[in-house]
């Protein structure tokens, strides 16, 4: 009797093997069923920091965004390589700082006399993605600083502004003529911009109270700018909104399991001293990253690491098994000989008709800021000025109604070097770059920049081109005041004349940058 469970235990056992040994190919060796690959979304949003649920502000209501770090990974120290959008995008969707490519100045390439090419080595991410299979889309603005044929980039079609560059129209997964092919896709958020918008009340579940609102020391406690503020926490309740319908129409679709969401910003808040500027309040930025498509315990982690916005490239690169090129600026974060970031790079050069140049290096201990412009103030003249809060700022400080550090935006000449303990002075209020108990630390950060400005060929150090500023002029007319826009004055009189009259005359310029 035994035997004979052990014969039938046998048959039961062989009988299926030969079976699929037939089906096999007679013999030959099987193959593998094909890898499936992880579809890679980006949520890109638009200026704000670190300051939603997830990353303990009580005031925020964001449930979607902190489930979704609940989910996956919430990074705490992420920093943009700039505080501006047009440039920040251009590195992003190249994985190459702006000033390595000549991108960096804000609003470039608007015109094909102002051009700007990228060498023939480099290939854009979603160009990468492409040549492995990917559908690509990008459901909303580009705004890259370089010439470029966007169905090269995406698929789909797109308009054109004649400052804000391209704009996808709304198309996503769903367009994929085949549903199983894997996706690198971006749906551009208005994030901090939704309080200029005139639905801003109706968007939101409830108002945060201006008196609850803490501003940090570098503002003066107004009531208009407290009111600003209380209302750009407010707006993530609709950024969450738009995540949460995001997340929920993957999963309707049936594809949530197997995509890698990214949710991140392009730069900081929409506030004086931050947006523009290269202070943690321009340059710091949310970050979670949730793996939908994986079970490898990167659920509900807080990973505090200093990160540069441009790993996201190679690390969504690497999720999709694309060989990473040599020239990304960037690390992938699932490597397994990662190392986090000793220090970060980051930019800040002509940002709509304001010409500056500002550059900064920071690691988890200090930030070093060097300003090659000290002629003119921080807060030089440019589109926000007609702003409330600004014109509250200004008229605070003519009144004398500021102290010294709330005034700093305003006076001159600048330094031309700060340096900020980040640990003792997260607020970056007090310069030691005059301490001579730092002279030596001082010394370390303005050798790391001069090294990185030579190795680079950091292309901030050379005039941008008549044809590029011109095109700045013919928009902002008078509002162009820095001396670098007399000789082109001269020229071209003809561009004179104030912004409404220019407005007037191009009504799609009324939109805010």
């Amino acid at each position: 009797m035994d035997g004979f469970l052990k014969i039938f235990d046998f048959k039961q056992l062989i009988v299926p093997l030969v079976f699929a040994f037939l089906l096999s190919g007679c013999g030959t060796p099987a193959v593998d069923a094909p890898q499936i690959k992880p579809n890679i979304l980006w949520i890109y949003v638009e200026d704000i920091s670190p300051d939603l649920g997830c990353y303990g502000n009580e005031l925020a209501l964001t449930p979607y965004l902190d489930q979704l770090a609940a989910d996956g990974v919430l990074f705490t120290n992420v920093v943009s390589h700039g505080p501006v959008c047009s440039p920040v995008r251009s590195a992003m969707i190249t994985g190459i700082m702006p000033t390595t490519i000549g991108v960096h100045n804000h609003h470039s390439s608007r015109t094909e006399a102002s051009a700007i090419y990228l060498p023939d080595s480099v290939k854009t991410i979603p160009e990468l993605f492409k040549d492995a299979g990917y559908f690509t889309f990008n459901h909303g603005k580009d705004d890259y600083n370089f010439w470029y044929d966007r169905e090269d980039l995406y698929e789909g079609s797109y308009t054109v502004h004649p400052l804000y560059g391209n704009s996808g129209r709304k198309i996503d997964w769903t367009d994929r003529k085949d549903p199983n092919q894997p996706f690198f896709g971006q749906i551009q958020l208005r994030g901090g911009k939704h309080i200029y918008g005139k639905s801003f009340d109706s968007l939101i579940n409830s108002e945060v109270d201006p008196a609850k609102v803490s501003l940090p020391p570098y503002y003066p406690q107004d009531s208009t700018l407290k009111q600003e503020w209380a209302d750009y926490i407010a707006s993530h309740q609709i950024t969450d909104n738009e995540v949460g319908d995001i997340l929920k129409r993957l999963k309707e679709d049936g594809v949530l399991e197997n995509t890698v969401v990214f949710f991140f910003a392009d730069h900081g808040m929409r506030a004086l001293r931050h947006k523009q500027f290269l202070y943690d309040g321009g340059l710091q930025v949310p970050f979670i990253m949730t793996d939908f498509s994986s079970e490898n315990g990167q659920v509900g982690k807080v990973n505090d690491a200093l990160v540069n916005l441009l790993d996201l490239g190679p690390t969504s690169l690497s999720l999709a098994g694309i060989e990473l090129p040599r020239y990304l600026d960037g690390k992938d974060l699932l490597a397994e000989d990662y190392k986090p970031h000793e220090f970060i790079i980051s930019v800040r050069d002509r940002c709509d008709f304001t010409i500056d140049r500002i550059r900064s290096v920071r690691s988890n201990k200090f930030k070093y800021i060097r300003n090659f412009k000290t002629d003119r103030a921080l807060l030089q003249p440019n589109y926000r000025d007609e702003w409330a809060s600004t014109k509250q700022f200004r008229q605070l400080f003519e009144e004398g109604k500021l102290n010294d550090l709330q005034a700093r935006i305003f006076q001159m000449p600048r330094p031309s070097e700060e340096l900020y303990s980040l640990v003792d002075d997260p607020f970056e209020t007090i310069n030691l770059a005059d301490s001579t108990n730092f002279s030596e630390t001082l010394q370390i950060y303005r050798t790391i920049l001069d090294d990185w400005i030579r190795q680079t060929n950091d292309q901030g150090q050379f005039e941008e081109s008549d044809e590029g500023l011109k095109y700045m002029l013919g928009i902002w007319g008078d509002q162009a005041v820095n001396p670098e826009y007399d000789k082109l004055r001269k020229t071209f009189p003809q561009l004179s004349g104030s912004l409404s009259e220019k407005r007037s005359a191009k009504p799609e310029l009324i939109e805010v940058p």
